[in-house]
């Protein structure tokens, strides 16, 4: 159960770190995404929001410093992603893009797409940070550079309201989130045990979003641990396992390579789609069912387990008529309609344009309870090394934890029209581990993310500071 601690680098390209679209094209927030989460494009949606404007008046003058010149040129690149690769690492340090990668930077660069500078404060030659906006919604930023002048700090992420201090009001704020909303802080002990701190339907599953990729990364473990594969194992980039995206793998061309390492390395980070199918053709999806098994209390309830690209097809082509007739089947039947009609519709038939309100979250999505999460969390910290420490805490979603008193963060979320999840794990410097997680949904109508984010951000860091 050993954690590296974390770097005091700001790490994470975050911009609001819970949701995207598949980015099938356009900015129409019903594309909605279960999976994806880094550089989210909440941030993309209100500046592309009917009504949306920036607010008036001249923009914050930006220092002719290292550092300046830098937040000039990501302003200015917001409009251009995807950038090429030569681009980008004349601008960031070698150091800070093996950490985030390309492809999570281009994410990142997206996400700020229609942000507006609002003003700084501080201004040190090698520091920027400040306040940005967009749709109304307010960002606090940090830019840092090296010696050489290249970026290798930069976080965006949204202005968190301050933390609950005592369980009552975190208890009352998280009603107000979603109508359905579960909560679990809990120590994860010697034994690999969940041990309650305090909590709001812990038991009860719910939607998942994209948490359901902690038990594809679980099943990567094991089959690492058993030595029938490795972290630098090659994988082909398939047509099958692409969705289109404007970053990672489904950007790559048909047939190129990627290192397990990378894939899992973005199916965390940014929630890459074509990531988490690929590793689930390379483990087979009966291995990460018996993930499930193991550390979920509602495992039937997600079999069979779902591509990203099923799970999308089924709520895109000529929906609900392959929804409605998936659900009438029990799970073999079920496994049959996804192997003989599924997996002959074709991504470019999808039609989401009207994707704006849930679509059979309680039916066609993964599930679990707060507490199946912690036990998955418990259950990649036996498997924890320096690889899976990268791959998980590669993101914090803007959680800002201090160091010093968290060494090591692990972070995945997930969320799709109606679904908004978060789930942290934290060691604290005496070397007891935690996870907190919020789970919250609505079958009637989208979570308000722009401000729903924000307040289970400040949620989660009010419950670390009370658990201690």
């Amino acid at each position: 159960m050993r954690l590296r601690p974390r770097t005091t680098r700001a790490l994470a390209l975050t911009v609001l770190t819970v949701t995207v679209p598949l980015a099938l094209g356009g900015t129409s927030p019903a594309a909605a995404d279960t999976v994806r989460q880094a550089a989210p494009d909440t941030v993309r949606q209100a500046a592309a929001a009917p009504g949306w404007r920036a607010d008036a008046g001249a923009a914050p003058e930006i220092p002719d410093s290292p550092a300046g010149r830098r937040l000039r040129w990501v302003l200015e690149a917001a409009g251009r992603a995807p950038l090429a690769a030569s681009e980008i690492e004349q601008h960031v340090s070698a150091a800070f893009l093996k950490e985030v990668t390309v492809d999570g930077f281009n994410g990142f660069l997206k996400g700020l797409a229609g942000i507006r500078l609002d003003g700084l404060s501080s201004t040190a030659p090698n520091l920027l940070t400040g306040t940005m906006s967009a749709g109304g919604q307010k960002f606090e930023f940090r830019l840092s550079v090296d010696a050489a002048g290249r970026i290798d700090g930069l976080l965006v992420r949204p202005s968190i309201p301050p933390a609950p201090t005592g369980w009552s009001e975190l208890d009352a704020r998280l009603r107000k989130i979603a109508p359905r909303a579960g909560f679990l802080a809990a120590e994860i002990d010697g034994r690999g045990r969940c041990r309650t701190v305090h909590g709001v339907g812990a038991d009860t599953a719910r939607p998942l979003g994209s948490i359901f990729k902690l038990y594809v990364l679980g099943a990567v473990a094991d089959r690492i641990h058993s030595g029938r594969l490795s972290w630098e194992t090659e994988l082909t980039v398939t047509p099958d396992v692409k969705l289109p995206a404007q970053d990672g793998l489904g950007t790559r061309p048909d047939n190129s390579t990627v290192t397990v390492r990378e894939a899992a390395k973005l199916m965390i980070s940014i929630s890459d789609n074509t990531a988490t199918d690929l590793l689930i053709k390379t483990v087979g999806r009966k291995a990460v069912e018996k993930k499930v098994r193991q550390w979920s209390d509602h495992a039937a309830r997600n079999l069979p387990f779902l591509t990203t690209r099923e799970w999308f097809l089924l709520k895109t082509v000529d929906y609900p008529r392959h929804a409605r007739a998936y659900l009438a089947r029990g799970a073999e039947g079920r496994r049959a309609y996804l192997k003989d009609v599924v997996a002959g519709l074709a991504v470019a038939d999808a039609a989401y344009e009207d994707w704006r309100r849930p679509r059979k979250i309680d039916d066609i999505e993964w599930f679990g309870s707060p507490r199946d999460v912690c036990r998955a969390y418990a259950g990649l910290l036996k498997r924890s090394g320096d690889r899976l420490h990268e791959v998980l805490s590669a993101n914090d979603a803007g959680l800002g934890l201090d160091p010093g008193t968290w060494p090591a963060v692990w972070y995945k979320g997930g969320s799709e029209v109606g679904v908004l999840a978060m789930a942290h794990l934290a060691r604290a410097a005496g070397g007891k581990t935690y996870v907190v997680t919020t789970l919250a949904s609505d079958t009637r109508a989208p979570v308000d993310e722009a401000t729903a984010a924000g307040e289970m951000i400040s949620l989660a860091r009010g419950a670390f500071g009370l658990v201690r």
